[in-house]
């Protein structure tokens, strides 16, 4: 359900940008394909469907991915779960191999999964010969090369959007919070 927008600054005498985005986009649904818990067959969603001892084979996506999730999970002594509470310390990747420790537990990748696909994304565009773009897929976004990016962000109670920043060569990525009583926050992370 996310809206994912490529753009790619080409010289079109030598790089065809066309086939480059096509490339990128590519990529991404094949991490949908892996780290999505909605898509039956992804890594994600047999983890979610095996019984409490299965060792399940995963992809390099969800190798990397639940790499970095467990490495956020320890810095942040297991504020970052991707069980969202399902059993924070029932599943262990070894390898290639997915292994759950409890019949309870869920992973959903969705805190970590759409960074990382937009980060393949844009590593497909550098095998491409881009040297200058953007993806951004719904709050997560990545600029790499000669572009600037503005940043806008919308005023839900007022309507509109503001100029918040302009993002180059980096990484900026906003997550809607909601809280208790109907309050809603954003957290932004810039890298």
């Amino acid at each position: 359900g996310t809206l994912v927008e490529i753009g790619a600054l080409a010289d079109a005498s030598t790089i065809d940008a066309d086939a480059a985005i096509a490339a990128a986009f590519a990529r991404i649904a094949a991490v949908q394909r892996s780290l999505s818990r909605f898509e039956p067959g992804s890594d994600v969603a047999r983890f979610n469907a095996a019984p409490d001892g299965a060792r399940i084979a995963i992809g390099a996506d969800a190798q990397h991915v639940l790499g970095a999730a467990r490495a956020l999970a320890d810095a942040s002594d297991g504020v970052f779960d991707v069980t969202l509470g399902s059993g924070r310390d029932a599943w262990r990747c070894e390898g290639r191999i997915l292994g759950k420790l409890s019949a309870t537990a869920r992973i959903d990748l969705g805190g970590i999964g759409k960074g990382h696909a937009v980060d393949a994304a844009v590593e497909a565009l550098g095998a491409a010969g881009i040297a200058a773009g953007w993806v951004n897929a719904g709050g997560d976004l990545r600029a790499f090369g000669a572009v600037t990016l503005p940043i806008d962000l919308r005023d839900e109670d007022g309507g509109g959007v503001r100029r918040f920043a302009h993002l180059a060569d980096g990484a900026f990525a906003t997550s809607r919070l909601a809280a208790a009583g109907g309050l809603v926050r954003h957290a932004s992370v810039a890298a």
